[in-house]
């Protein structure tokens, strides 16, 4: 079996659905890792998540193909700017920073895990002066000062090392996708699938951030879902916003206050799906735990995202794409393959995005299993466990990269907020179900918290 079949195999089997499809086109992206791989078999998993949901409504299973190189492009980014360039997502102090015995990351890209960092360190907002800070420390000393005034950081570990780690152990021993049977669907829906659009009428709260829960709730919105974001005041990430926001609505409420968590259990009273990326306990503390979203909303269909998993010391820590790859093994690894002096991290968000799609193959999953047993359905999925899946996968034959690769046109133009954007064909052909980007949803705030 090859690294593509391997992960194929396992996306498949954690959702309970075929992955007979067709993959065409040669893989484009190079690294340590099969990450070519890891993007075309979420996203085939996926298709064949909506195929077996087309199934269990009553139409024949449609065939599914994936475009290895659009698969790799939406990895990569789907939107690309037409008169300027997009803005980095990054600040310019998230990077990786060199340390008395290894290396740590900081991601600073919000201005309170920013201002976190810079109080841990006691340092000025330069990254000179952060450097400095931290180059007579350790990395562990770096990480835990950080982590512990708020922020999110990551030292530098081998794949062995995390191996070794509680919370790489405890990572390892949960599924790739955890499913926990919930109670009967008792309240009304508006879905009303058609064949080209299996979720219309779907409902979908999306309480999710970059970039894995967003992926996943965009897949939806293209299904015909109506996906409404909710987002608290003065919440922003206006350089991810273009490639995850098409065809979702978006609102703002400050779900700690008593009128805006009124807002949110009446939303959620009436929606079909729930996807949510809080950190552990956030929802707990809003007065929807589990049981309760449950008693609230009867045969919800409940995905829950994290960065490093359920069980273990860290199960409720901040952590972003970039900080698992360092925790993980993965920035290490692709150093010692480079030869480099520096952490190699994957040439694309790849733990984010392959987890949001597979979370949006568990909600279709989900809604699958409440079409044929009339029963909701509880999903957790983590980057952490990706990763996991990502490493056994890097044992399989390498893939062939070619050289001189030619890149993916982005052929559809749309003016939005942001000028005019060009957006990517799909990467997923799932017999006659259309795959709309529809309208950017953005800025944030943009629509009422109600549904339509």
């Amino acid at each position: 079996m090859d690294a593509l079949g391997s992960l194929l195999d396992a996306g498949g089997r954690a959702l309970g659905v075929s992955t007979d499809l067709e993959v065409s086109g040669p893989p484009t992206l190079r690294s340590a890792y099969p990450v070519s791989a890891l993007a075309t078999a979420s996203v085939g998993v996926a298709g064949a998540a909506v195929a077996d949901l087309v199934a269990a409504l009553g139409g024949s299973r449609p065939d599914v193909v994936v475009h290895r190189p659009l698969a790799d492009a939406w990895f990569a980014g789907p939107t690309t700017g037409v008169d300027a360039a997009l803005p980095s997502p990054w600040d310019p102090l998230s990077a990786p920073y060199r340390t008395a015995d290894g290396w740590v990351r900081l991601h600073t890209n919000a201005p309170h895990h920013r201002a976190a960092a810079l109080r841990a360190l006691g340092a000025s907002a330069d990254p000179a002066a952060v450097a400095a800070a931290v180059r007579s420390r350790t990395a562990d000393d770096v990480e835990a000062a950080v982590v512990a005034a708020g922020g999110a950081a990551a030292s530098l570990r081998t794949a062995a090392a995390w191996a070794r780690h509680p919370q790489g152990a405890a990572v390892a021993a949960e599924p790739l996708v955890a499913i926990e049977p919930g109670g009967t669907s008792t309240a009304s829906s508006r879905w009303d699938a058609r064949p080209d659009a299996p979720l219309a009428g779907l409902r979908v709260l999306d309480l999710t951030r970059v970039l894995a829960g967003p992926t996943a709730t965009q897949l939806l919105a293209a299904l015909g879902a109506d996906v409404l974001r909710v987002d608290p005041p003065g919440w922003d990430e206006p350089a991810t916003l273009p490639s995850v926001m098409w065809g979702k609505r978006t609102a703002r409420l400050d779900a700690r206050s008593p009128e805006g968590a009124a807002t949110v259990r009446a939303l959620l009273a009436t929606a079909d799906v729930l996807v949510h990326g809080y950190r552990g306990g956030a929802l707990d503390h809003l007065g929807l735990g589990a049981d309760e979203r449950a008693a609230v909303r009867p045969g919800l269909v409940d995905v829950s995202l994290r960065a490093y998993g359920f069980t273990g010391p860290w199960a409720g820590r901040r952590g972003f794409d970039s900080l698992v790859q360092f925790s993980s093994g993965i920035a290490d690894t692709g150093m010692e393959t480079a030869g480099a002096d520096h952490p190699v991290s994957l040439p694309v968000q790849a733990l984010d995005v392959a987890t949001g799609y597979l979370a949006g193959a568990a909600a279709l999953a989900g809604l699958a299993r409440r079409v044929r047993t009339g029963t909701g359905s509880s999903w957790r999925l983590s980057l952490a466990r990706t990763a996991a899946e990502l490493e056994r996968a890097r044992a399989q034959p390498p893939e062939a990269v070619a050289e001189g690769t030619v890149p993916v046109e982005h052929p559809h133009v749309r003016a939005t907020a942001y000028g005019r954007l060009a957006v990517a064909d799909p990467p997923l052909s799932v017999g006659g179900v259309a795959l709309r980007t529809g309208d950017l949803g953005a800025p944030l705030g943009r629509d009422d918290a109600v549904w339509r």
